[in-house]
């Protein structure tokens, strides 16, 4: 296997601008103010010809308490003990801080193989601070650049023994949220070189990132009571009851109006790409506060992206009437999202794992289901019998005539229907034929997609040959 990088220092050195140069994508959020990153995140990093996997950490603080700075170096130092080697990046511009001393001290205590790289150097600013960072006592400091490149050549020759150590075996990304490498078409199976995404969304708070961290059964992701923890859309991978499956834990999402600072914005964004690039999307509500306004706008979100979408209350270990809260949710559930008739809705608690074999059991419905193919010969009966029992409208006393029906592809299922006059037949008559299908298919919750096409008239090409002689 390839070996581990861990990027170790203050906030705001600069570590994600470096892991986004290293993986050759902008996966790391990156802003100026300072301790933006809070989770780890792993990716496949290329440098020349060398395979590696890079960590982005939290900024370390002198903070060893329960608070959030206490957490997040809590995860940066399990980040280290996880790395075969680690980059410590100190700010030239800055020099070298209390904060800096303390942590050389703790890579030095805790016997890690570290290269000390002084980032922001170029130009006569961090000349001070590069020469500063000799202090520092862990040998002869990097001159880098990670927003403009400079040093990464000289961190090549630095990892190159490293790399020697360990086989060439490259490692998967884990994180990219590269949207083309979706194959809606083709047939799946869920392998650990290819497991079946998800994406867990929801509003702050509702325990995105304590879910996920139950289906691992490690605390692999930052949790507590404060709400937008969670910025990245970080992804990783396990084996859940036998299945591979590789979940991207988003940020929260808040309605549109209030998200007013850029980073959030970022977050938000960073979060669609997550949801356009899974299989199947879990929205995770808070039994207290289901269905408010933005969980019906995120689960929407899903449907019209075409994802196979899971609803999920958690929390549910809190409730006293079990019962009528059910059927309250129930009720609800049919009334605001009718585009998602049949969908699984499941009760979880993600603080003491309740629910999650039945939460693995309607991903897994839901995933076949999207997948779900029919024959023509059956579409056509089908279709048939729709017609006969419901004729469709005939504006201006010509009957529209629906003459064929196959389906053009999966994930989400979708059809095609040769019409007469496809414009002029009303919305209301597709969306019965959607809720035919849901019903006499068995296709609950799946998103599905008409398309009507005009049927070819076999005389126009005589038509045109008369008009033209």
């Amino acid at each position: 296997m390839s070996f581990t990088l861990a990027i170790i220092g203050r906030p705001n050195v600069g570590k994600s601008t470096l892991f986004n140069r290293l993986v050759k994508q902008k996966l790391a959020l990156v802003d100026d103010q300072p301790g933006v990153t809070r989770d780890l995140r792993e990716g496949e990093a290329k440098l020349n010809d060398l395979r590696f996997t890079v960590i982005d950490t939290a900024g370390l603080e002198d903070v060893t308490d329960d608070s959030l700075q206490g957490r997040m170096r809590a995860l940066t130092e399990r980040a280290i003990d996880m790395a075969d080697i680690c980059l410590f990046m100190i700010d030239a511009r800055t020099g070298v801080t209390n904060t800096d001393l303390v942590l050389a001290d703790l890579l030095r205590k805790r016997g890690t193989r570290v290269i000390l790289a002084a980032n922001k150097a170029e130009g006569k600013a961090g000349e001070e601070g590069y020469y500063e960072a000799f202090t520092l006592g862990l040998g002869e400091p990097l001159r880098l650049s990670g927003e403009h490149g400079e040093g990464v050549d000289e961190l090549y020759y630095l990892l190159r023994p490293v790399a020697e150590e360990f086989s060439d075996v490259s490692y998967e990304a884990e994180t990219d949220v590269d949207i083309e490498d979706a194959e809606e078409d083709a047939e799946f199976v869920a392998t650990p070189e290819k497991p079946l995404q998800i994406a867990v969304v929801g509003r702050p708070n509702a325990g995105k990132s304590t879910l996920v961290n139950k289906i691992l059964g490690e605390e692999r992701l930052l949790t507590g009571p404060e709400a937008g923890i969670t910025r990245d859309a970080i992804s990783v991978r396990t084996e859940w009851e036998g299945q591979a499956f590789r979940i991207f834990d988003t940020a929260g999402m808040r309605r549109k109006a209030k998200v007013q600072e850029k980073l959030e914005k970022l977050s938000v964004s960073d979060g669609l790409r997550a949801v356009k690039f899974a299989e199947v999307v879990v929205v995770l509500l808070d039994a207290a506060i289901p269905f408010e306004q933005q969980d019906l706008r995120i689960a929407d979100l899903a449907e019209r992206e075409g994802r196979a979408v899971v609803v999920a209350v958690n929390k549910w270990d809190l409730e006293e009437n079990k019962a009528q809260k059910l059927n309250e949710l129930r009720e609800a559930f049919t009334r605001l999202l009718p585009q998602l008739r049949g969908a699984p809705m499941v009760m979880v608690s993600a603080k003491t794992g309740k629910g999650l074999d039945r939460l693995h059991k309607a991903i897994m419905d839901a995933y076949a289901v999207w997948n779900k193919r029919i024959s023509t010969a059956r579409l056509n009966r089908w279709l048939k019998e729709q017609v006969v029992a419901h004729p469709p409208p005939a504006p201006s006393g010509r009957r529209i005539k629906l003459r064929y029906m196959t389906q053009a592809k999966t994930r989400p299922p979708t059809f095609v229907i040769k019409c007469s006059t496809p414009d002029k037949l009303p919305a209301a008559y597709t969306r019965f034929l959607v809720n035919g299908m849901r019903r006499d298919f068995d296709m609950p919750g799946t998103p599905i997609r008409i398309h009507l096409r005009a049927d070819e008239n076999p005389f126009a090409a005589k038509a045109k040959k008369r008009k033209i002689h």
